[in-house]
């Protein structure tokens, strides 16, 4: 069984920079597809960014140019670098892995203060 843990969220004023990780364990293989997705208060569960096992990303317009997603150099981890943070980043950003199927982290909460 796959699981996602999470670290890296906090209070930060907005301007900032912050850097999320995640580590996976359980898994004997590369994860084909690492990422961040963030629900933000009162909104849907949204796609922040995902990285292949390939290299390739994808982000969503409203991060591109400000976020960063890498894949770390052990097996299975996976980083969300937020630089220039807006008070609209604010939200609970969750790990996300899918190797067959999906896996999620339990969030890691940021919250920018303008």
């Amino acid at each position: 069984q796959v699981q996602l843990v999470e670290s890296g969220g906090g209070l930060v004023q907005a301007g900032e920079s912050r850097r999320l990780s995640c580590a996976a364990s359980g898994s004997a293989f590369i994860l084909s597809v690492m990422g961040w997705y963030r629900q933000a208060p009162g909104k849907q569960r949204e796609l922040v960014a995902l990285i292949r096992s390939d290299g390739t990303t994808t982000y969503v317009d409203s991060v591109k140019g400000r976020f960063t997603i890498s894949r770390g150099n052990t097996k299975n981890t996976v980083y969300l670098q937020i630089n220039s943070l807006k008070p609209e980043d604010t939200a609970v950003y969750y790990c996300y892995a899918y190797s067959v199927r999906a896996y999620w982290g339990q969030g890691t909460p940021v919250t920018v203060s303008s």
